[in-house]
């Protein structure tokens, strides 16, 4: 067998099936043990070699989406967060959103799970074949600072107004300028325009957002926008990086009798 794996190791590395390469000792194991018929085992070393592509595609695109480490909808806890609607999550992730250029807004406190949600959104989107970015709203702002020149600013905001699915994560935490404000203004105005889908997690509430931007007026305009197709989540519950630290979060219990005079027991 080895002496066959090294004879085909070349022309299936001209061939460019690197992957089947590396892994036809153990197809050729397994088809020996089971007898399995030539059409299966071709079967299966072309899967192989298919899924190794996807995989390698996936993982390229999700670099260049600078999408976070794989988040899934399997690993929340939506037993830790009951005011959070797991039906609505659940419809959300079938993607229709992306369809109909509606966005999603992820509301609450630090710690509830909203760039888990919208990570897991982003992540479903990209495998299923959307443009997918991912980005917090002070690497966005930051970002177009940066550009500085008119068409070199023009330019970023096409690049973020572009994908299918835009994520901007962590609104609340920076307090924009009256210009970083127009900005962000201008980006949610030609998504909504060109029907693009946003995902946008803040601790912040919506009546908050005018000192968020530094304009009352312009917060309204951008709400307007924003929220005319928009399905907003609200997650008021705990944190979960506290979780494991609840009980120490907790009152202390009140002394019993036999506690506060123990002598008298």
């Amino acid at each position: 067998m080895d002496a066959f794996c090294a004879e085909t190791s070349s022309p299936l590395v001209q061939l460019g099936l690197r992957h089947l390469g590396q892994a036809l000792p153990t197809l050729l194991d397994e088809a020996r043990q089971q007898q399995v018929s030539y059409e299966t085992f071709l079967y299966r070393a072309l899967a192989v070699e298919a899924q190794a592509r996807r995989q390698r595609v996936l993982l390229h695109r999700s670099q260049a989406a600078h999408l976070p480490a794989r988040k899934t909808l399997e690993a929340f806890d939506f037993s830790f967060q009951p005011s959070l609607s797991e039906r609505q999550v659940r419809e959300l992730a079938g993607l229709s959103f992306v369809q109909t250029a509606t966005s999603i807004v992820l509301l609450g406190p630090p710690g509830v799970g909203k760039t888990h949600l919208a990570a897991s959104f982003a992540w479903l989107a990209l495998e299923a074949g959307y443009s997918t970015f991912f980005t917090s709203l002070t690497a966005l702002v930051e970002d177009l600072d940066a550009a500085g020149r008119k068409d070199t600013l023009r330019r970023r905001l096409r690049f973020y107004a572009r994908p299918q699915v835009l994520v901007m994560d962590e609104i609340g935490y920076t307090r924009l300028n009256p210009k970083q404000g127009q900005l962000i203004f201008e980006l949610v105005n030609a998504r909504y325009a060109g029907a693009g889908s946003l995902i946008l997690t803040s601790n912040k509430s919506f009546a908050e957002w005018g000192l968020l931007l530094g304009d009352e007026v312009l917060a309204s305009a951008l709400l307007d926008r924003l929220l005319h197709r928009a399905e907003v989540l609200t997650i008021n519950g705990p944190s979960y990086r506290m979780k494991e630290h609840v009980p120490l979060l907790q009152p202390p219990h009140p002394l019993t009798p036999k506690e506060v005079m123990p002598h008298q027991a």
